[in-house]
Order: C-alpha cells, then sequence, then structure tokens
C-alpha cells in the first residue's frame, strides 16, 4: 500500500467555493460498499436510504473562531496566530488567559525565546487579546507553537468573539458570504478548527422528518483539528502520524447503537469524525462500545480496518492523498471509491468542504 494509491486529479472546477444555496438539494452520489453500485441523488433523499429504528450520529462541534489577524508588538507587523487546542496540561486557565497550541505567520518573526507578543484589536481599536509566545507546540516540526493568551475584557470566549473569524480551508478562496454556512445547524459545543462537513447537508425540516419516520438522531463530540486538510507526506502512509484529538461519546449514545444493533438496524455516521467518535470508542478486547468523556484519540483508519460499529456513513468528498480518502477506502474498497470520484467528476460534482454529498452504505 502507497500513499500514491490514494491520489486523484481534482479539477479546479470541482472545488466548491461556496456551500449550496439549499443545505439539502446538494447533489449525493449513495454507493454500495460491497458492490460499488452507483445512484445519483440529492441530500434530501438520504430519507429514501434510512429506516424505522436506524440511528445517526453526527458530530455536534461548532468551528471556534480560530483565526485571529493582528500586530507584532512593538513593530506593528502583521501577524496571524491559528488556534489548534487549548493546552490545561500547561497551566490552569483562567477567566482572563489560557494556553494554546497554535500556528503562527510569520514563523521567523515570531519564535520561543524572542518575548514575542502579537496583540488583536476589536472593531473599535482596541487591544482586545494578546498571545505571547512561551514555548514549542508538540509539533515543532510542524512550526507549532505554545502562546498565552491574556485579555482585559471579561472573559476570553468575549475576546475571541471580538477580533476572531471562522476558519475556511485553504483550498476556498475569497468566500465573503454567510460564516454560518460553516457550521452545521445543529452545533452548539464551540471546540473545533474545521467543520465536520458531512453535516452541513442536514436542515432542521431533514432531521424533523427522518425523527418522524423512526430515524434516531443522536449527536457525539471530536474537536476537529487541521489534519483535516493534510495531505500524507510520506511514501508509506502507515509511516505517518496523526494528529491527536478529543472526543466524547455519552452512555445514551452507546445505549442507542447497542440497541440498533440488537434490533437488526444500523448505525449511520454522520462524517468521519463520528466514525473515529464511535470506533475510538469501541473497546475490541471486550467486543462493545463503551462509553467516553473527553478522551484522546488518534486513530488512524487505513485498509484492512475492521469496524466494530459504524455501518454506513455520509461523507463529503475528500482531499486527494489525505487520510480520510484513506478511511473511506478503508470502509468500502479503494477500487469502489476511486471509481466513485471519477464518476462523480464527470458528474460535476462540487468536491471538499462546501460540496456535495456521498452516502457510503
Amino acid at each position: 500500500m502507497r500513499t500514491d494509491d490514494f491520489d486523484y486529479e481534482l479539477p479546479e472546477r470541482c472545488i466548491a467555493q461556496a456551500p449550496a444555496p439549499v443545505r439539502d438539494a446538494c447533489k449525493m452520489l449513495a454507493m454500495d460498499r460491497e458492490t460499488g453500485a452507483i445512484e445519483d441523488r440529492i441530500f434530501r433523499d438520504i430519507y429514501d436510504y434510512l429506516e424505522p429504528g436506524d440511528v445517526l450520529v453526527a458530530n455536534n462541534t461548532r468551528v471556534m473562531p480560530a483565526r485571529l489577524l493582528g500586530a507584532k508588538r512593538g513593530t506593528g507587523g502583521a501577524a496571524e496566530v491559528f488556534l489548534l487546542r487549548e493546552r490545561f496540561d500547561v497551566e490552569p486557565k483562567t477567566g482572563s488567559s489560557a494556553v494554546w497550541e497554535v500556528l503562527v505567520r510569520p514563523g521567523k518573526r515570531l519564535k520561543p525565546g524572542s518575548g514575542a507578543v502579537v496583540d488583536f484589536c476589536d472593531k473599535g481599536g482596541q487591544v482586545a487579546l494578546s498571545a505571547e509566545v512561551i514555548g514549542w507546540g508538540a509539533d515543532e516540526g510542524k512550526g507549532e507553537r505554545l502562546v498565552r493568551l491574556t485579555t482585559p475584557l471579561g472573559s476570553l470566549d468575549d475576546a475571541l468573539h471580538a477580533v476572531g473569524h471562522t476558519p475556511l480551508p485553504p483550498y476556498i478562496k475569497g468566500y465573503a458570504g454567510d460564516e454560518e454556512m460553516y457550521q452545521t445547524v445543529y452545533s452548539h459545543n464551540e471546540k473545533s478548527a474545521a467543520a465536520p462537513t458531512a453535516g452541513l447537508h442536514f436542515t432542521p425540516e431533514l432531521i424533523e422528518c427522518l425523527r418522524e419516520k423512526g430515524v434516531e438522531w443522536h449527536t457525539v463530540e471530536l474537536e476537529v483539528g487541521l489534519d483535516t486538510f493534510r495531505v500524507v507526506d510520506e511514501e508509506d502512509p502507515e509511516k505517518h502520524t496523526i494528529h491527536t484529538e478529543f472526543y466524547t461519546v455519552s452512555q445514551s449514545v452507546v445505549d442507542a447503537c447497542d440497541a440498533a444493533h440488537a434490533r437488526g438496524n444500523r448505525v449511520i455516521a454522520v462524517g468521519t469524525t463520528s466514525v473515529r467518535s464511535l470506533e475510538s470508542a469501541y473497546d475490541r478486547k471486550e467486543g462493545r462500545l463503551r462509553a467516553r468523556n473527553h478522551e484522546a484519540t488518534s486513530l488512524y483508519i487505513l485498509p484492512g480496518y475492521e469496524f466494530g460499529v459504524v455501518d454506513a456513513l455520509i461523507t463529503n468528498f475528500h482531499v486527494p492523498r489525505s487520510t480520510l480518502m484513506m478511511l473511506v477506502s478503508a470502509f468500502s474498497t479503494r477500487e469502489n471509491i476511486m471509481a466513485a470520484y471519477q464518476h462523480a467528476i464527470e458528474g460535476d460534482y462540487r468536491m471538499l468542504s462546501f460540496g456535495d454529498a456521498m452516502f457510503i452504505h
């Protein structure tokens, strides 16, 4: 197995630069995970594929205003800080300060030990938040830093919302529309650096229709990191290291999944982050799903992986050579996935975060 096995030619015209005007009216490619048979539908047709008693599990995290644009103290030079994950282990969080692992730009001027501080101003021109570079992050090789965020405002949350921006993937250029379209309609826990994009296609009305049919709706939490945008550089994908992310699976989700399987129904993951949450919570020694509360996972799913919980998957179309291409190939086969992607490209499907949906069942 080579990383090149998960590469494909992605035309620029297929990279969606804006969301579908109506969330559930986007295209949906439905594929049989065993045979590779394909149907072209629209997303709200997911109703036709689900049965009473099936269980949908979605990731309910919201995207943080994680992109901070400011100026280096002392020089006034433009600087950018991108929040990755909070580091409670470095020092305790207070109402006005916390330590975060971040990416910075320009890296050469914001090195640990230099005393570098970046200030961020609100719309009134007042400094609402400052970031002091205090050390290297867990992945120094990728330029990660530790910064101490401080604010003169009432809380860090207030400060982040005063100065922060919702980060969009690097392949989306110039989007000036409603940032709320990069949030799912059911999100409420602001913990992620990127959206769990498979859920963007759901509307409150569609969720209610599915509930009325007898399809259960449950949520987990996985704090999505930037690995979702990264390609695998190593020739051998097994040598790639995936970032640690934190997830929560409640006992009610465990009970719902267990009950679905006991009565012969399916557990359908809404997105790869829900897959990773459920499969991380699966105890392989005991052969059962277990509740987890803000536990770390670096689960890396490659072809050959045996799924313990998930029976079907709603997902988007993914970046070539990414770990997500490997995950969906593991859920079906590489050959089926590559054939489906070629069909989607020839059929002018819109791809990546703002793009169309795929249902692998």
